[in-house]
């Protein structure tokens, strides 16, 4: 004989998840402060008291929908782990192409995502999630590093700014301003490579006299040795 109960656990489980994505598309549309619990409830189509059934306040169900959001760019950042071949150059492309489409399909999801980290309503679980994520992210540049991809300097600074130029073109694919196949998209995502990508060092420049001429063979000049005067 069928359980009756699992019918009832079936039924919290769709409710608790109304009401997670009623309160992503919120807060992210009207901001955390100016959403109410009878807005929350009204978008998932349940009683007010239904929310602290699942969530002891406003501010657990904002952390449940932050950690919801963290966890899927986990397994973003992840998926390239396995692929040893993968260089970190293309992971991180893979990356943000993949934080781009997202954004055009459920903007509500990246820009809770990329909400800021110094959120004083982020309790310490959200805030472990959130590392996890950066970190996994600075692995990847990290590895860059190791591969000689990526400047010298620490990781987690060359990762701070990758995905703050990620995030501009995130954030304008979210607002429907680009799509992701606009040219500004390929562009900013190269930038934010170009940002952390490790240079050469540049040849030393040769002065040029303040006549305009070429500098004279043995003063400088890669084609002649130095001379000193009067060894001549």
């Amino acid at each position: 004989m069928p359980d009756p109960r699992g019918g009832t656990r079936r039924d919290a489980v769709a409710t608790r998840k109304r009401l997670v994505r009623a309160a992503l598309d919120l807060f992210t549309s009207h901001g955390y402060h100016a959403t109410t619990t009878p807005a929350i409830a009204a978008r998932a189509g349940v009683a007010e008291g239904t929310i602290y059934r699942h969530f002891p306040s406003k501010e657990a169900l904002l952390n449940e929908v932050f950690r919801e959001a963290q966890r899927w760019a986990i397994t973003v950042v992840r998926e390239g782990e396995s692929v040893r071949q993968v260089a970190a150059p293309d992971r991180l492309r893979r990356i943000a192409t993949r934080l781009v489409a997202t954004a055009q399909k459920d903007a509500a999801l990246v820009r809770m995502l990329l909400r800021s980290r110094d959120d004083v309503d982020l309790d310490d679980h959200s805030r472990e999630a959130l590392r996890e994520f950066r970190g996994g992210l600075t692995a990847v540049v990290a590895t860059g590093k190791q591969e000689g991809t990526v400047r010298t300097g620490p990781a987690d600074l060359w990762t701070s700014i990758w995905l703050a130029l990620v995030g501009f073109a995130v954030e304008r694919v979210a607002a429907r301003e680009w799509t992701p196949d606009h040219p500004h998209v390929a562009q900013t995502i190269e930038a934010a490579w170009d940002a952390i990508a490790w240079r050469a060092p540049a040849a030393p420049s040769i002065p040029t006299p303040p006549d305009g001429s070429s500098p004279a063979p043995g003063h400088g000049s890669p084609d002649g040795d130095s001379v000193a005067p009067g060894s001549t």
